[in-house]
C-alpha cells in the first residue's frame, strides 16, 4: 500500500508546491507529541461502563459531549479592510503531557488552513477574472462570425468571396482621440485593473509580445498591432502578437496604410462621419485560435485548482486521523467540520466556471461533440507500452553486437591508425558516421535528462510549452536512439566490410550519402509515422533559431540554440559532407577538393560562428522585447565565444607565438565568462547567503555533494580548448578520432548542463505559482466614455 505522503507529493501541482499543506511539517510536530505523550488518566472498566450508559441519554449525553470538547476553533477577520477569515484553535483541556508540543501542532495546523484558504481565494479570483475576459471575447467572436455568415448568405458569388473574404466595419472620424485613449489604456499592467473599470482587456503573460510603439509628429503613442473599429455596435481593437516575421512585416505595412488613412481621413469621411474598415477572415481565424488556446489553458488551471482543493482536504483528514490515533482524543469531527466549512472547500465558483468553459468549447469549437472537445481540454497521456521496452532491449543488443564486429574489422584493416594507407576512409566516410554519433549521443543524453526531470518532478513539458503530441517520453527517446544507432553502426560495419573485400570505391562511397538522405527524408516525411508532431516541432524550432531576430524567443528556442553551440563539430562535418556529395567528389575520389576551395574554407569558418551568432541574436531579440539589460550581458558571453573561436582560426593559419598568446588570453576570458554565467545565472548557484553553502535555498537533489561535483566537472570540461594549444593526441590514433573524443566530451558537458538549467527554471517558475500559460487575447473593447 502506498503511503499517503508519497501519494500526496506525487499528485500535487509542482508549481504550487509551497502553497499546499505542509504535510511533512505537521507529521514532525505530531511526532513530538507522540514522544512526550503519556496517558494521564486510567479509567476502570466500571467507570467506562457508567459513562457509556449515561451517554445513551440524549440530553445528558449532549451536555457531557459539549462540556468535554477538547478544542474550540475561533474565526475572525484578518484585518479591518480584508474579508479573509483567520482560524485560531484554543485548547480547552490538556491533550498531552507536552502541552507546548500540542499548541505548536495546532498553530501549524491553523497556519496551513489559513494559507490554503488565502491561496485558493487568490487563484479563484484570478481564474474568475480570466473567465470574465473570455466571456466577453467569446461574445465579440460570435458577433463577428455571425457577420461573416450573413455576408455569405447575401448571395455573393464564390469568386468575390475568394477575392475579398472580409467584412466591413466602421471607424469614427475622430480616430485620433479614440487612439490616444486606447494607448493610455494599453499602459495598464494587467487585465485586473481593466476589470475593475468594467473593461475587457487581453491578459498579458511574461512571454507575450508587447505592442511596438513609435512617436509621431504630435508625440502620440500608436500601436501597429491593431486599430479601433466599430462592429455590431461595439468599439473594438484586434491585437495579434507580433511573434513571427510575417506578422511583423504585415504590421509595419499596416502602420504605413494607417498613416495614409489618417492623412486623408477628412476627405474620406462620409456624411455620417464614419470610415470603412475591412476585417479579413484570416485575421479573425487567427483570433479564434488564440481564444481556443486561452480556453484550454483556463480549463487546465481550473482543474489544477480542483486538484488543489481535493488533495488539501485529504491531507487535513489524514493528519487529524493520525492525531486522534496518537492522543485518543476526538479532534477529527471538530476540526474537520471547520475545514469543510472553510472557503477553499465550500466555494463552488470554480466548478461552475469549469462547466461553463466546457459548454463554450463544445458549442463553438467542437461542433456540439463532447468527445472531441474533451480531447483538447483533457488530452490523455499515452500509456507506456511493453513493446517499446522490448524493442529498446532488442536494438541495444543489436548495437552492441554490431559495434563489437565493427571494432574487430577496423582493427584488422587498420583504418583508424595514425599513419594508415587508407586515408580516404577517414576523409570521406568517417565524417558522416562521426556526425551521426555526436547527434545521437546528444539525443541519448536528452533522454537521460527527461528521465531525471521526471524523477525530480520538474515540469519540462510546461517549461518548453510542449503539447501532449509534441512531448516525447524518455522511453521514446531511448527507442529512437537505439534504433538509429543500430542502423548507423550496421551501415558502418557493412561499408567497412565491403571496402576490406575490395569492392569498387565509387559504389561503396554511395552508402554513407544514402544513409544521410534516408534520415533527412524521415525528418521531413509528411506521413503520420515516426513521431510526426515531434519531428515538425523540431523543424519549427530550427527555423526559429536560424531566423532568430525575426521570431519571438521562447524557452525551447534558446534552449535548443544552446545545444547547437555544443554541436559545432557536427555542423562542420555536415558542411563537408554536403560539399563532398554535391560536387561529385565521391565519384572522382578527390576527397581533398573541398579543402582546396577557398569559398568552402571561408564557409567552414562561418559555420563555426553560426550557433553563437544565432544565440546572440536571440539575446538581442529578448532585450528588445523585455527590456532587461541581463540579456545584453548574456549577448556579451556569446560575442566573447565568437572572438575566442576567431583567434583559434587565425592561429591554425599562422602558428606564431603572438597568435598563441592571443588564443590563450581570449579563450581564458571567454571561459571565465561562461563559467560565471553557468553557475550563477543558468544554474542559480554560488549564492552567498543561501541556506546551502554556495548553492541555493531550494535544491531538487538531496545530496548537496552532487552540485559541488557538477561544478567541478563543468569547469574541467570547459577547459577542452587547451587541446588547441597543447595539440595532445593519443599515440597511433588519427587526429580525427581525438577530435571526435573531445567533441563527445562537450556534448556530455551540455547534457550535464541541461539538468541544472531546467531545475533552476522550474524553481524560479514555481516561486511565481504559475502553472498554466497566460495566453494573450485578440479583442480589446474600448469604452467611448473613457
Amino acid at each position: 500500500m502506498v503511503k499517503f505522503t508519497k501519494q500526496f507529493e506525487g499528485q500535487l501541482v509542482p508549481e504550487w508546491k509551497d502553497a499546499f499543506v505542509d504535510y511533512s511539517q505537521l507529521k514532525k510536530d505530531l511526532k513530538k507529541i507522540t514522544k512526550g505523550f503519556e496517558k494521564t488518566q486510567t479509567e476502570t472498566s466500571f467507570i467506562k461502563t457508567i459513562k457509556s450508559s449515561l451517554g445513551k441519554l440524549s440530553y445528558f449525553g449532549n451536555k457531557e459531549r459539549e462540556r468535554s470538547r477538547p478544542i474550540k476553533v475561533h474565526t475572525k477577520l484578518a484585518s479591518s479592510g480584508s474579508n479573509n477569515d483567520v482560524y485560531e484553535t484554543e485548547l480547552l483541556e490538556k491533550i498531552a503531557d507536552d502541552t507546548d508540543a500540542a499548541k505548536e501542532f495546532f498553530i501549524c495546523l491553523d497556519t496551513q488552513l489559513n494559507k490554503v484558504n488565502q491561496f485558493y481565494k487568490t487563484k479563484e479570483k484570478e481564474f474568475l477574472e480570466r473567465g470574465e475576459c473570455m466571456k466577453k471575447q467569446m461574445e465579440i467572436l460570435i458577433e463577428l462570425k455571425d457577420a461573416f455568415k450573413q455576408k455569405q448568405a447575401n448571395g455573393e458569388s464564390p469568386q468575390e468571396s475568394k477575392e475579398d473574404d472580409s467584412i466591413s466595419c466602421t471607424i469614427s472620424c475622430e480616430e485620433d482621440s479614440v487612439k490616444s485613449r486606447t494607448d493610455q489604456m494599453q499602459l495598464q499592467d494587467s487585465c485586473l485593473e481593466n476589470l475593475e473599470n468594467n473593461e475587457a482587456g487581453p491578459l498579458e503573460s511574461p512571454r507575450s509580445e508587447e505592442p511596438i510603439k513609435i512617436n509621431n509628429e504630435d508625440s502620440k503613442l500608436k500601436t501597429v498591432s491593431g486599430r479601433v473599429f466599430s462592429c455590431q455596435g461595439k468599439n473594438l481593437k484586434i491585437k495579434i502578437p507580433l511573434t513571427n516575421p510575417s506578422r511583423t512585416f504585415s504590421a509595419i505595412s499596416y502602420l504605413i496604410k494607417e498613416d495614409l488613412i489618417n492623412q486623408s481621413s477628412s476627405k474620406k469621411c462620409g456624411p455620417d462621419g464614419v470610415n470603412k474598415l475591412r476585417i479579413s477572415k484570416k485575421k479573425l481565424s487567427h483570433a479564434e485560435k488564440m481564444i481556443k488556446g486561452a480556453l484550454t489553458e483556463l480549463y487546465k488551471g481550473l482543474n489544477y485548482l480542483k486538484t488543489y482543493r481535493s488533495l488539501n482536504m485529504l491531507a487535513f483528514m489524514n493528519i487529524l486521523k493520525k492525531f486522534d490515533k496518537v492522543t485518543g482524543k476526538q479532534i477529527l469531527p471538530i476540526y474537520l467540520k471547520v475545514v469543510e466549512s472553510s472557503y477553499f472547500n465550500s466555494s463552488d465558483k470554480v466548478i461552475k466556471l469549469s462547466d461553463e468553459v466546457e459548454e463554450w468549447f463544445i458549442k463553438h469549437f467542437a461542433g456540439e461533440n463532447r468527445r472531441k472537445a474533451m480531447k483538447y481540454l483533457k488530452p490523455h497521456q499515452r500509456k507506456e507500452s511493453h513493446s517499446v521496452t522490448f524493442f529498446i532491449g532488442l536494438f541495444t543488443g543489436c548495437f552492441v553486437a554490431l559495434l563489437a564486429g565493427y571494432i574487430i574489422v577496423a582493427h584488422l584493416t587498420g583504418m583508424y591508425r595514425k599513419h594508415s594507407e587508407n586515408t580516404f576512409y577517414m576523409e570521406t566516410a568517417y565524417p558522416v558516421l562521426s556526425m551521426f554519433g555526436l547527434l545521437f549521443l546528444h539525443l541519448f543524453l536528452y533522454g537521460c535528462n527527461i528521465f531525471m526531470w521526471r524523477k525530480a518532478r520538474i515540469n519540462y513539458s510546461f517549461i518548453f510549452e510542449l503539447g501532449s503530441k509534441n512531448e516525447l517520453k524518455y522511453r521514446d527517446v531511448f527507442l529512437i536512439c537505439t534504433a538509429s544507432m543500430s542502423v548507423i553502426i550496421g551501415v558502418m560495419f557493412l561499408h567497412l566490410s565491403l571496402l576490406a573485400k575490395g569492392y569498387s570505391f565509387r559504389q561503396v562511397q554511395v552508402i554513407p550519402g544514402l544513409l544521410l538522405l534516408v534520415f533527412f527524408l524521415i525528418l521531413i516525411c509528411p506521413l503520420n509515422i515516426f513521431y510526426k508532431s515531434s519531428r515538425y516541432r523540431l523543424i519549427t524550432v530550427i527555423r526559429n533559431i536560424v531566423f532568430s531576430p525575426l521570431y519571438k524567443v521562447v524557452m525551447l528556442d534558446f534552449f535548443m540554440a544552446d545545444q547547437l553551440c555544443s554541436q559545432v563539430p557536427m555542423l562542420r562535418n555536415l558542411e563537408y559532407i554536403a560539399c563532398y556529395y554535391i560536387t561529385g567528389s565521391y565519384a572522382t575520389q578527390d576527397y581533398g577538393y573541398c579543402m582546396r576551395v577557398k569559398y568552402y574554407r571561408d564557409l567552414a569558418y562561418a559555420v563555426s560562428f553560426l550557433p553563437y551568432y544565432w544565440r546572440a541574436m536571440q539575446c538581442a531579440r529578448r532585450w528588445f522585447d523585455e527590456g532587461e539589460t541581463s540579456h545584453l550581458v548574456n549577448l556579451g558571453k556569446y560575442v566573447s565565444a565568437m572572438l575566442a573561436a576567431g583567434t583559434k582560426v587565425a592561429y591554425e593559419k599562422e602558428r606564431s607565438i603572438g597568435w598563441l598568446c592571443l588564443v590563450v588570453a581570449m579563450s581564458s576570458i571567454a571561459t571565465i565568462y561562461q563559467l560565471y554565467w553557468d553557475f550563477v545565472k543558468d544554474w542559480g548557484l554560488l549564492q552567498q547567503n543561501s541556506n546551502n553553502p554556495w548553492l541555493r535555498n531550494q535544491l531538487m537533489l538531496r545530496q548537496k555533494s552532487i552540485y559541488y561535483f557538477s561544478m567541478v566537472l563543468n569547469l574541467v570540461l570547459r577547459l577542452a580548448w587547451l587541446q588547441t594549444v597543447l595539440h595532445s593526441s593519443f599515440e597511433h590514433v588519427d587526429y580525427r578520432v581525438t577530435g571526435l573524443f573531445l567533441a563527445a566530451l562537450e556534448v556530455i558537458r551540455r547534457g550535464h548542463w541541461n539538468f541544472y538549467r531546467l531545475e533552476n527554471e522550474h524553481l524560479n517558475n514555481a516561486g511565481k505559482f504559475r502553472a498554466v500559460k497566460t495566453v494573450p487575447l485578440p479583442f480589446r473593447e474600448v469604452d467611448e466614455e473613457d
